[in-house]
Parts: C-alpha cells; structure tokens; sequence
C-alpha cells in the first residue's frame, strides 16, 4: 500500500511539474514571440530583462524535475520490462529526454546571452534556442502520446516500427542541432507539424 502511495504521489508531481513546463514551452512559442515580432522596442527590451528570465526559471525547472520525476516513474513502470512489452513508454521516454536535454543544453545558454546574462552573439544564440524550442514543441505530441498510450492505448508493435520511431526521432533531435526550422518557422506549421509527428509515430508503432 505504502508502495502505491508513493507511486502515485511521484506520478501526480510529474504531471503538475509538466504542465509547469510544457506550458512554459507553449507560452514561449505561441504568445511570447510572436509577441515581440511585433512590440515596440522600449516594451520588448523592458520584458526581455524583467519577464523572459522569470518565465526562463520556470521553465527550465519545470523541467528538471519533470525529468527527475519521469526517472522515477520509468523505473518503477519499466523495471523489468523490455522495450517491446512497453514500445509507447519508451518513445516518450526518449522524446522527453531530448527535451530536456535541449532546455538544459541549448535553450538556456544561447537564452542567457540573448537575455544578457553572458556576452556572445545575440542573434546566433536566438536562433539555437528558436530552433530547439520548436523541436521540443514538435516532440511534446509524441512525447505525450507516449506517456498515455502505455496505459490506455496497448500497441503490440514490432522490433522494425518500435527501431522507426527511435531512428525518426532521433533524426528531428539532429536537426535541432544542425539543421534549420522549416516549416516550424509559423506557430500553426509546429502544432500541425507535431500532430502529424504523433500519427506517423502511432502508425509506425502499430502498423510496421
């Protein structure tokens, strides 16, 4: 009992810590820039260095701890489990972790020289964290379809389309660092884009 408790308690903070960050996230790609495409100069540079590193810290530790919080859960979910008894836990998993990976590697540094925490190049460093804040709003479907589709969704995939969605999602985590936004460059081309990334992982997972 005390085991379930427990449990559940883990699972309940790694919701409440993923709305955290994936409404930061979300917050960051729909409102914010699209908002300063268009502000004036004096209330862009007056929210750059009041608001962008408060919704920054939450974001980033939203983060953090929804990550430290899935560890937990995988292990407890996963633990003797192999990748083919649990396919969609695993993709999220990996998508999840990519997610965090770029917020802690790539978002937050290149955002702390454009919010002018470190010297460097501002718009370089704009354009990193732009690209890799929209890969991980692309990864946030299936990352999502992932988590659900473990509980609700049995899917008795193959070693062939389970290998699919790891190559395939490895290959966009590729392009975060190299590679150039395409048609996430609009707020409509990332959401229809990581609606159609869930199908395709959905149907490589039970159809392959």
């Amino acid at each position: 009992m005390t085991g379930l408790v427990i449990e559940f308690i883990v699972r309940w903070a790694h919701v409440l810590f993923g709305i955290v960050w994936i409404g930061m996230l979300y917050y960051f790609n729909f409102v914010q820039t699209e908002y300063f495409k268009e502000a004036e100069a004096d209330a862009k540079a007056d929210a750059v260095k009041k608001l962008a590193p408060r919704a920054l810290w939450w974001f980033r530790w939203g983060a953090m701890f929804t990550f430290l919080t899935g560890l937990s859960l995988l292990h407890q979910v996963g633990a003797g489990a192999s990748f083919m008894g649990m396919p969609a836990i695993w993709v999220g998993a990996l998508a999840g972790t990519l997610m965090f990976l770029n917020v802690w590697l790539i978002i937050w540094p290149n955002q702390q020289v454009v919010i002018g925490l470190k010297e460097g190049d501002g718009p370089a460093s704009a354009a990193k964290a732009g690209l890799a804040s929209r890969t991980n709003t692309l990864l946030s479907g299936p990352m999502l379809f992932g988590m659900l589709a473990s509980k609700h969704l049995p899917i008795d995939a193959s070693a062939m389309g389970f290998g699919a969605c790891i190559v395939l999602i490895l290959l966009l985590e590729a392009n975060a660092l190299f590679g150039k936004t395409g048609p996430m460059t609009s707020v409509k081309g990332v959401i229809h884009c990581s609606i159609a990334l869930t199908g395709v992982i959905w149907a490589l997972l039970a159809l392959l």
